[in-house]
């Protein structure tokens, strides 16, 4: 009996791989270098069989239709890696709860606005840590003009991320006390955020390097672990972009492995390894 799905390794063709890095250059800005095409053959082919196309070219072709949109934000899902957790890279949240919330509550408390940025935001621990780094700092920001604006290039995990529902394994990272203070059993072993933090978080989709439909400044952006993914000029052009939206004196947090190189013209000054300040 013929195989289900036919597809494999021998049917990939450094024509599909091509096909693959001008989609995702197109689509999200991601940078594939040529050493990066076992990794695309395993990570497609698995999209590839659960849509049961007869080949790597007509799944493609597939996503590049009106009726594979859908899919086409799974496939950039696929070509990234979500790895996410509670509180990662903790020093930027002891910054943000010692340094930046405080001056961002005096100013709210004050009638002004407050507002963060978690941008690639994936499956919601990044915006969902900040939220609960706010409410302890600042207990009464619910009840004033603060929010976090969480986004992400993917539908899926946006979806995800609103629902703030997440298991005993995803939650470890968690202290006990800002569990308990912030979230309630959902069933299953599942735990979901509940109460004024709430509030908190408004989570939409968004393509860093598409059009931007937001007003106003920030005073604080996480962009972390995103710029990996694309080549240098989009890598600078994303960074300047971010500069923008930043308040005088706001900050920006980027991955352990990433490096503002265009700092000092982006109006940024380093004042940690993973932290930079936005010069007045």
């Amino acid at each position: 009996m013929k195989d289900q799905f036919p597809v494999n390794e021998s049917e990939y063709t450094d024509a599909d791989f091509q096909k693959v890095r001008q989609i995702a250059r197109e689509q999200a800005g991601i940078h594939l270098p040529a050493t990066k095409k076992a990794l695309v053959y395993s990570r497609v082919s698995r999209r590839v069989r659960e849509l049961n196309q007869s080949s790597f070219q007509a799944y493609l072709n597939f996503v590049t239709t009106a009726a594979g949109q859908n899919e086409m934000q799974n496939l950039i899902c696929a070509l990234t890696t979500n790895v996410t957790s509670f509180f990662r890279e903790r020093n930027h949240f002891d910054h943000l709860e010692s340094v930046v919330i405080p001056q961002m509550a005096t100013k709210v408390r004050a009638g002004k606005r407050g507002r963060l940025w978690s941008a690639a935001c994936s499956t919601g621990q990044e915006p969902w840590s900040i939220a609960m780094s706010v409410m302890t700092a600042f207990p009464d920001a619910a009840s004033h003009d603060f929010r976090i604006l969480a986004t992400d290039i993917n539908a899926n995990v946006i979806a995800q991320a609103t629902e703030g529902t997440y298991n005993a394994e995803e939650i470890e990272g968690i202290p006990p006390a800002r569990k308990s203070q912030f979230m309630e059993p959902a069933g299953n072993g599942d735990y979901r955020f509940d109460g004024p933090i709430r509030r908190l978080p408004a989570f939409r989709v968004l393509n860093l390097n598409a059009s931007w439909p937001i007003q106003g400044s920030f005073s604080a952006i996480f962009c972390r672990n995103v710029v990996i993914y694309f080549d240098d000029a989009t890598r600078e052009h994303l960074w300047q972009r971010l500069a923008d939206k930043l308040e005088p004196d706001g900050f920006l947090y980027v991955g352990h492995s990433e490096r503002v190189s265009c700092a000092s013209q982006c109006g940024l000054i380093q004042v940690a390894p993973t932290i930079y300040r936005k010069d007045q």
